[in-house]
């Protein structure tokens, strides 16, 4: 299996400094896409680690490759985009396969952040905005499960944001979210042979405590 990831930023936009430019940038690209493209890394290589039912969330949700994955595993999906492009694909691609367990929305997700105990499982991949991580730990209910990633400041290819702020540092998923009891982590850097591996990468799962 390839894995194509896209990514973004905060929906806060340095360069357009605003939340308007940026959903037509991301419905430019999500109306241009073949495709949902491929899980996250974390979510497809952990998928056993899903509960048999529940409610999750994709957040952030592209074109909803996540969100897909969730639903043809049994559990009831939200998923939630800035961009309108991507959310009507995603609706009319959950039509088409009879996910009738996906129901996906436009939402700022810094300005309505998902309640406190809503969530089974939520998912976040290539999403990167800081201020959002306490959030998403107490989003999550007792037992609950985290499936996050995105890219490391430790560059081994060319792949992803070149603004180091969008990068995570060095273990700093793991100091973002304290919350969560640590289930799977990996995150190799540029140990060892770099032709192999998981790299620009940091991946978690993280359960809430009973």
């Amino acid at each position: 299996m390839t894995f194509a990831p896209t990514w973004r930023q905060g929906w806060t936009d340095p360069v357009t400094n605003g939340t308007t430019e940026l959903r037509l940038k991301w419905d430019q690209r999500h109306g241009q896409a073949e495709g949902p493209g491929q899980p996250a890394r974390v979510l497809a290589e952990n998928r056993h680690l899903l509960p048999a039912a529940g409610e999750a969330l994709d957040l952030a949700c592209g074109l909803g490759a996540n969100a897909l994955l969730l639903a043809e595993a049994g559990l009831q999906v939200t998923a939630w985009d800035l961009s309108p492009v991507a959310v009507q694909r995603l609706s009319e691609l959950a039509r088409e396969r009879g996910l009738t367990g996906l129901r996906a929305e436009v939402r700022d997700l810094l300005a309505a952040p998902p309640m406190a105990s809503s969530f089974d499982v939520i998912v976040c991949s290539h999403f990167l905005e800081r201020a959002l991580m306490p959030a998403l730990a107490t989003a999550l209910r007792p037992c609950g499960v985290l499936f996050y990633q995105t890219f490391s400041q430790t560059r081994i290819t060319g792949v992803g944001p070149s603004n180091p702020a969008f990068r995570l540092a060095d273990n700093e998923l793991l100091r973002l979210l304290p919350q969560l009891r640590l289930r799977f982590y990996r995150e190799e850097a540029s140990l060892g042979d770099l032709g192999v591996g998981c790299r620009d990468l940091a991946m978690l799962v993280g359960e809430r405590p009973r």
